[in-house]
């Protein structure tokens, strides 16, 4: 019989270059890269129908009508806020969980805690707010809804694209990519909209691992979004061009005047938020003082400046009337007082968008006041670059994206050095300060022995649980004979339902323990992650500030499968024994 010899067998040096090739071509694509050469064109195609339509019914049809409107009848500028506002917030409080989560904060915050989760149930009805919110005329723009609408986005795909060998940490990184692509579709910039998603979760550090699902996503958005549009700058900005060394500096001290105002308004900011959301009234009643503060700004600016300013709506028409239209120094910090203020009441008490616009155009008005009675410099355009640039590094913490912006929305290229140096200024000026009450600062050295490690190796899986119905009494029975925890997972139906701890029995006197339930005491803010997620996520979660004393751990259909503390992680990480094995919890 004879053998028949393959090209290989005849031809061994083709089978070692064969062999170099598969090699290389393995180690090329060790990270899977491939798969987001599908993924993110999927997921840029869809954020950029979702802001076409955004842009379409808000900035093309709401917003123009209801400008003319407010412009031509003064005295309905503050009622058609309020009922703007009250609409916002009346879907808010009913139709979301938590009215006070949406837009940018909650993609960060869902970035941080949450492992890229964030629940599409209430999707439509945030994304209806936010039209409600900027159409009437809140102090804001298109890129909050954009960024949460991405965001939300990148987070349901990842639950519709297991086949695609995604990874439970992949769902963080299709949210930052969503967000990528909501901000470059809504400001046709898609650079801006890379360096935006990965500054966004940090206060000096970047999310490196999306950087190539960003990029592909905001382009494909990019190119979808200006498939109904054109394709040039968002914003007309003439450009002289040109600067002199002596601008530079000009450019350093204006960028110091707008750290020190972004300074105080992120922290004038911030206690507002927070006062709003301690406070014990309805959200919609929250929601209509805004509105009613919002329209007052605007109506006291129309009638000391009858002028065809503004400083109310997401304003797009108004870098262009501040640039290439005459107005006094005075009018220009007015209208930027007066942003800002309006911005603080329509965001300030829940408005379901993001202050990016209003930053930028309080900069470029500061800007332009500041070369017309300071500076004494005819070309305005450099020094309103340099305050938008500025005043957006102060605010979101972000002096990379702040610089790329005014270059790819405003066409202003000539300009990045001086606005560069005004960005960074304003960013060491400002400090720590921003807007965001959920931006981080870097997480340090990242522990490499925990990145191939998952919580369910790590997890304590003999678990004693309370049932929500026992009454106190008898959950204290059961916990008296065993170890001792500072807080116990409550179970109803085969399901997690909450948290028990060890001191939330003080709060009842002991002769009431028969009389009240688990489920009475029990805190029903919990934090779930899977037994697959990594237990690097795990350890960012529990060192949040703030943070659980543990996570409990459960399958998709929330079966308790077990805990996992600090303490679990490091032991885990000085046996090295984490493992992603099927584990059971008993419960009692």
């Amino acid at each position: 019989m004879t053998t028949v010899k393959t090209a290989s067998d005849r031809y061994p040096k083709l089978r070692r270059y064969i062999s170099l090739v598969r090699s290389d071509l393995t180690e090329t694509y060790s990270r899977d890269l491939h798969k987001w050469l599908i993924i993110g064109p999927i997921l840029g195609v869809v954020t950029g129908l979702l802001i076409a339509l955004l842009v379409e019914v808000i900035l093309k049809w709401m917003w123009p009508r209801v400008l003319r409107y407010y412009m031509g009848h003064h005295i309905a500028i503050v009622p058609g806020l309020i009922v703007g506002f009250i609409i916002a917030g009346l879907l808010m409080q009913y139709l979301t969980p938590n009215p006070d989560e949406h837009s940018t904060e909650e993609i960060i915050r869902s970035y941080h805690e949450h492992q890229g989760r964030v629940g599409m149930r209430s999707f439509v009805p945030k994304l209806l707010a936010a039209v409600a919110t900027v159409g009437f005329g809140g102090s804001a723009a298109l890129e909050g809804p954009s960024i949460y609408g991405g965001g939300a986005i990148g987070s349901w795909l990842w639950t519709k694209l297991r086949r695609l060998r995604i990874e439970p940490r992949d769902r963080r990184i299709l949210l930052i990519s969503g967000a990528a692509a909501g901000m470059s579709a809504v400001f046709r910039a898609p650079l801006t909209g890379i360096v935006f998603a990965l500054e966004m979760p940090y206060k000096d550090d970047l999310a490196h691992e999306a950087l190539l699902p960003s990029l592909i996503a905001s382009v494909v958005s990019y190119a979808t979004v200006v498939a109904f549009t054109q394709a040039g700058p968002i914003f007309t900005f003439p450009s002289t061009g040109s600067y002199t060394r002596r601008d530079l500096l000009w450019a350093a001290l204006l960028g110091a005047i707008c750290g020190l105002i972004t300074m105080v308004f992120d922290i004038t900011f911030r206690r507002a938020r927070h006062f709003s959301v301690q406070a014990k009234i309805p959200h919609w009643a929250k929601m209509a003082i805004g509105g009613l503060l919002t329209g007052v700004c605007g109506l006291i600016f129309v009638t000391a400046f009858k002028d065809s300013l503004i400083p109310i709506g997401p304003n797009y028409e108004a870098v262009p009337l501040i640039l290439q239209e005459a107005h006094s120094s005075i009018e220009l910090v007015v209208f930027g007082v007066m942003k800002l203020a309006a911005t603080l009441f329509s965001l300030g008490v829940g408005g379901v968008s993001a202050a990016f616009v209003p930053l930028f155009l309080s900069g470029s008005s500061f800007g332009v006041a500041f070369a017309q009675s300071i500076v004494h410099n005819p070309a305005v355009d450099l020094f309103a670059a340099v305050g938008m640039a500025a005043f957006i590094a102060g605010g979101y913490k972000t002096p990379l994206t702040a610089v790329v912006f005014v270059a790819e929305a405003t066409g202003g290229h000539a300009y990045i050095v001086p606005t560069l140096i005004g960005a960074a200024v304003a960013y060491a000026v400002s400090g720590e300060a921003s807007m965001s009450g959920d931006q981080r600062l870097h997480e340090g050295v990242r522990i490499a022995e925990l990145s191939n490690l998952v919580v369910g190796g790590a997890m304590q899986k003999r678990v004693i649980s309370a049932q929500a119905h026992w009454s106190i009494g008898e959950f204290v029975e059961t916990i008296r004979a065993r170890v001792a925890h500072t807080a116990y997972p409550v179970v109803e139906n085969g399901r997690i339902v909450g948290t028990i701890a060890g001191v939330s029995l003080g709060t009842v006197p002991p002769e009431s323990w028969d009389k009240v339930s688990v489920r009475d005491i029990m805190d029903r803010e919990i934090e779930i992650v899977s037994p697959e997620a990594e237990l690097q996520g795990a350890l960012r979660l529990l060192m949040a500030p703030h943070g659980p004393h543990m996570l409990i751990v459960a399958s998709e259909q929330d079966r308790l499968e077990g805990i996992v503390t600090k303490t679990d992680i490091l032991s885990a990480l000085n046996t090295g024994s984490a493992n992603s094995d099927a584990v059971h919890a008993e419960q009692v």
